[in-house]
């Protein structure tokens, strides 16, 4: 399968004018044929996702057959969207997590004027486990296609509050839609106390992990079965936690490809940005690609 992706990227290539893509053909194939020395086997345990979804993977055929967005000087900006109220230290969260993706995906990020969710009908919210909820797919498919601004690429909404995704689900961290290019991530299971300056960061790597998720969903990325990746599907926290804040060789080599990713740069930088909010771990992944395709 490898060796049919990296000869698929040469064929791509041949005709890269046409997609306007500047990525030379062979530090790509040779970035990805590195980077896949580093990917490590994707691990399984009960209740995971994949003990309870079926998943098939994507192909970088795969991805491209499902049109990939481009970007250009009319539609080249991530949106973030608050919806309700958020303490202090929650709206930093939402300018951490806006300054992350602008590294990630090397878009342009602006943060909406946050808004009550009073808009939420009666019947797209509920009260579970205590809290009250609001229905992420009414959020993601009825509400957020109207607002996304006419340069935007993508809208993401952020809430304090409790996602489900359908009635027959008991919550949701994230949800986003391939053909709306909308999505939604709730931080509310991300914090395991009140959030300050001493204990933030765990909160900030599953909210950073989650965003980044659902908005390469909305780059038509699905979820990943090659290795541990921000692209792999999650059941719980304890799941997500043992998932890392990087990307596996092919999934970054899809949106490398298609953003055209300096992806020496982009990595220094998320490190710098991880090292700051001591987030260590992930730092050390990518430190770990960094040093292979120097």
């Amino acid at each position: 399968m490898r060796q049919l992706l990296i000869l698929t990227i040469f064929i791509l290539f041949i005709s890269c004018k046409d997609k306007n893509k500047e990525i030379k053909q062979e530090q790509l194939i040779e970035n990805y044929k590195k980077l896949a020395a580093l990917d490590v086997k994707l691990d399984t345990f009960p209740g995971d996702w994949l003990t309870q979804h079926e998943e098939k993977g994507q192909t970088f055929n795969q991805f491209l057959a499902k049109n990939p967005i481009d970007v250009d000087v009319d539609s080249d900006c991530i949106y973030i969207l608050p919806i309700g109220t958020f303490t202090e230290w929650e709206s930093k969260m939402v300018d951490f997590n806006a300054e992350y993706l602008h590294l990630f995906f090397g878009l342009k990020v602006k943060t909406l004027q946050a808004i009550s969710d009073d808009f939420v009908p009666k019947d797209r919210r509920r009260m579970e486990f205590g809290t009250e909820q609001l229905d992420a797919s009414y959020l993601t498919h009825n509400f957020l296609p109207d607002e996304l601004p006419s340069d935007g690429i993508v809208i993401m909404a952020l809430t304090a509050k409790d996602l489900y995704p359908q009635k027959s689900w008991n919550f949701v961290f994230g949800l986003a839609s391939y053909s709306e290019r909308t999505g939604v991530t709730s931080m509310h299971r991300f914090s395991e106390a009140i959030l300050n300056g001493e204990n933030y960061s765990k909160c900030l790597s599953r909210l950073i992990k989650t965003s980044s998720h659902e908005i390469a969903h909305m780059f038509k990325v699905s979820h990943c079965i090659n290795g541990m990746c921000l692209m792999n599907g999650v059941n719980n926290l304890g799941e997500s936690d043992r998932r890392p804040n990087a990307l596996c060789s092919e999934c970054l080599t899809k949106l490398s490809w298609n953003f055209k990713f300096k992806d020496v740069q982009r990595l220094q930088e998320l490190i710098v940005f991880l090292e700051k909010h001591q987030l260590y771990f992930d730092a050390a992944i990518l430190q770990k690609q960094l040093d292979a395709i120097k």
